[in-house]
């Protein structure tokens, strides 16, 4: 077995681990795989002969990668009209498969990814890569320019602002399903004292229709409004939907679809038995990128 082949199959073992990492920078599912074979590429041309962490110095190149593609959205003023939802990942009711755990380990939610969405670049790798991948301070140092002191004041910030903004879902994915059920008839039947119910008065309500007009407003906030929302939509734009339970970053969401064609995505956080954020996808041109044969 030759050298390469010894690399290769090195960076095989760790590309689960590097695609997560890439996924909780970047929010996106094509980007995160750019990173990662970036990083292979970078691996291929380097003298690996004095590496003893493999997976280490592959994270931390990966991390350098994305924090230059963030540096260069944020140079190209890439700020998309309204909300900008990050790449959902959608998978049966029954769970995601292989491929996809690592990806959502550590519940990361949407909701979650939204609120890395508004980090400063370094905040951003400092707490992803830190808080979430446990990688130490002394090695996220050099990779934003900082002392290691300062890098963790940047995890620090971040991680205020995260606690503060990005709630955390409740595991039972049963009760879960009990109270986006309830929502859901809820809606359906026009009832709503029933969904204020359900909704935390603090619940927010996300959704990205891409650069086209907005059909509804793309931001909403309060049990009330939302609930508004909600019968707004049921009475006028529901009809003919067929809509399918998914989980949506392993969290209980809908997948609905119309005369065959995706129509959207609904991701909801469900805390302490009440819904505090709904976040849709309903962009045409992403919601046809995406691959909902894990739902047949």
């Amino acid at each position: 077995m030759n050298e390469n082949h010894l690399l290769a199959e090195g960076f095989e073992a760790h590309r689960g681990h590097l695609r997560a990492v890439a996924y909780r920078m970047l929010g996106s599912l094509s980007e995160a795989d750019d990173a990662v074979q970036e990083a292979w590429l970078r691996l291929s041309r380097s003298d690996t002969a004095a590496v003893e962490n493999l997976g280490g110095w592959l994270t931390t190149v990966v991390g350098r990668v994305c924090l230059d593609m963030l540096r260069s959205r944020t140079a190209r003023r890439e700020e998309p009209l309204g909300v900008h939802l990050p790449d959902p990942v959608i998978s049966g009711e029954t769970g995601p498969g292989p491929e996809d755990q690592a990806l959502l380990a550590d519940s990361v939610g949407l909701a979650l990814l939204v609120v890395l969405e508004t980090l400063a670049p370094a905040e951003r790798l400092a707490f992803v890569l830190h808080d979430l991948f446990a990688v130490p301070f002394d090695e996220i140092a050099p990779i934003v320019d900082r002392t290691p002191p300062a890098a963790r004041q940047l995890a620090s910030r971040a991680r205020r602002r995260v606690r503060g903004a990005a709630p955390v879902p409740d595991a039972d994915l049963a009760r879960q399903r009990e109270v986006v059920g309830a929502f859901l008839a809820a809606a359906r039947d026009g009832d709503f004292e029933g969904l204020i119910s359900v909704l935390d008065p603090d619940v927010v309500l996300r959704a990205d229709y891409g650069p086209t007009p907005a059909p509804a407003p793309r931001e909403v906030h309060g049990a009330a409004a939302v609930a508004d929302q909600a019968l707004t939509f049921s009475r006028l734009g529901g009809k003919g939907l067929l809509a399918r339970p998914a989980l949506v970053n392993g969290a209980v969401g809908v997948v609905s679809s119309r005369e065959g064609r995706p129509f959207s995505v609904l991701a909801f956080t469900v805390t302490d038995g009440r819904i505090v954020a709904i976040d849709i996808l309903a962009d045409p041109e992403r919601l046809s990128g995406l691959d909902l044969t894990v739902l047949d």
